[in-house]
């Protein structure tokens, strides 16, 4: 017998929860939970709570354990686990195999915690100096070099055992806005989106260590007037189609202030376009409300229905690749030597 549609629609969603131990009822009935500094006191507690999050799921439906971790200003676990600067600045090392090297280590760290996923790397193209909340966030200014290294980290997540998903797709270089704020929009016309922030995407979509890719808040005029997270012609049309990606779409939080109606219009607006999980990183009580939203209109939309069940097959599957922990955790002192020598 297959999952019930309240199961189904539940999976769709990762959620954040509020401390450092799983409480009764935080993840239920969700497919996942995303780590934040809030939820991080040590290793040792990381590995307990990674432990509970197993423990709780059915045995059928492993939970994605996923994290921010890309280094620099953007860190969750701190020493003693691998210290990275800013991805600009290990771009501008221009040694890919490094880079590869780097992020196959933090990948064994993560893995050795119970974590299964890395929101990263981090596809966007810097081509704007103001641009407020992805900088040096970024590999690079040109999407060439964006897209080696893009590419040579995603390879090394994978190597060292996570399940990867670049974003945000289809790039938020080029804005002035900072989506956790308000909406951007990008007004570059469809070639110059083409050559620059669909690249780096266009190269990471044909790899096999790419599991995902994260959505972006951000309106692209040329193809629509609405953000990307809820595009069908961005999700569809260009990402599954043209860049002919199988991989799960991830939206980026449905809790930013980009997205201005409410959650659960959000949910079942981002699931329609083409997403097939949801982020709900702060507040469970929201994710309650998406879930009670994608349940109701898939009981009375069998088109919408037919897109949920897509993807929550399509998402299930990905996580049960990499169902828990592997390991014990190992800190790399070499490499992390290495890396300050490199950058003086």
């Amino acid at each position: 017998m297959g999952a019930s549609l309240s199961v189904m629609c539940g999976q769709l969603l990762v959620v954040g929860i509020p401390g450092h131990e799983l409480a009764a009822d935080d993840t239920k009935p969700y497919g996942g939970v995303t780590l934040f500094k809030r939820n991080v006191a040590s290793i040792e507690q990381v590995v307990a709570l990674t432990r509970s999050l197993r423990d709780a799921a059915p045995p059928d439906l492993p939970p994605l354990v996923a994290i921010d971790q890309e280094g620099g200003r953007v860190v969750r676990i701190g020493p003693p686990a691998l210290a990275l600067p800013a991805m600009r600045k290990i771009g501008d090392l221009g040694d890919e195999a490094f880079a590869t090297r780097l992020a196959r280590a933090q990948a064994e760290e993560l893995r050795a915690l119970g974590i299964t996923m890395s929101f990263g790397p981090v596809a966007d193209v810097n081509t704007r100096p103001e641009n407020p909340v992805i900088g040096d966030r970024a590999f690079a200014t040109t999407p060439e070099a964006v897209a080696r290294f893009a590419v040579a980290w995603a390879d090394g997540l994978a190597e060292g055992g996570l399940l990867t998903c670049p974003k945000h797709f289809p790039g938020h270089g080029d804005t002035t806005v900072d989506s956790h704020l308000a909406l951007p929009r990008v007004e570059r016309a469809r070639g110059a989106l083409q050559s620059i922030e669909l690249a780096p995407f266009a190269a990471l979509a044909r790899r096999p260590s790419v599991s995902a890719m994260m959505t972006a808040h951000v309106v692209f005029s040329a193809y629509d007037d609405k953000p990307a997270t809820m595009s069908s012609v961005l999700l569809g049309d260009v990402l599954r189609k043209e860049l002919a990606f199988e991989g799960v779409v991830f939206s980026d939080d449905l809790e930013m202030k980009a997205i201005a109606m409410p959650i659960g219009e959000a949910a079942v607006a981002a699931i329609s376009a083409g997403c097939d999980a949801l982020l709900v990183c702060a507040r469970l009580d929201l994710a309650a409300e998406a879930h009670a939203a994608l349940v109701h209109e898939a009981e009375k939309n069998g088109a919408f229905r037919s897109r949920v069940e897509d993807a929550f097959d399509r998402f299930v599957a990905m996580r049960r690749r990499v169902p828990g922990a592997s390991g014990t955790f190992a800190p790399h002192p070499e490499l992390a030597e290495e890396l300050a020598r490199r950058l003086g």
